[in-house]
C-alpha cells in the first residue's frame, strides 16, 4: 500500500510519525523516470528530527521556504497545492501544472 509507504519514508527521512490525510497529487518527473505519490499528513506528536539519509530538516513559515533549494518540482507543485486546498476535507489527486514537465522552470 502507498499510505505504508509514505508513512515509512516519513519515519526514515525525519523520524516522524504521521497520519495521513489524503493523497495530494500524483507527479510525473520524466527526467529521472518517477512517478511520485505525495500525500497530505500531520506529524502526530509534532515530534521530528534528521534520520539516517537526511542532511538537514526544518519547519517553515510560507514565506520563508527555501524554494531554490527545492529538490524536486513535484515538492513545490504539491506545496502550491496544498495551500490551494486550505482546510478542505476532500479533494481529487492534483498532477502536473499544465505545461510542466518536471524541470524546474523558476
Amino acid at each position: 500500500m502507498t499510505e505504508t509507504g509514505a508513512a515509512r519514508e516519513a519515519k526514515e527521512e525525519a523520524c516522524a510519525d504521521i497520519d495521513i490525510d489524503g493523497l495530494l497529487g500524483i507527479y510525473t518527473v520524466p527526467r529521472i523516470s518517477q512517478v511520485q505519490l505525495i500525500y497530505r499528513a500531520v506529524v502526530r506528536d509534532g515530534a521530528f528530527a534528521v534520520g539516517e539519509e537526511t542532511l538537514e530538516l526544518d519547519l517553515f513559515d510560507w514565506d520563508d521556504i527555501p524554494w531554490n533549494e527545492i529538490a524536486f518540482p513535484s515538492v513545490k507543485w504539491a506545496l502550491d497545492h496544498w495551500r490551494e486546498l486550505g482546510d478542505a476535507s476532500t479533494w481529487p489527486p492534483f498532477s502536473n501544472p499544465p505545461g510542466e514537465n518536471g524541470n524546474f522552470n523558476f
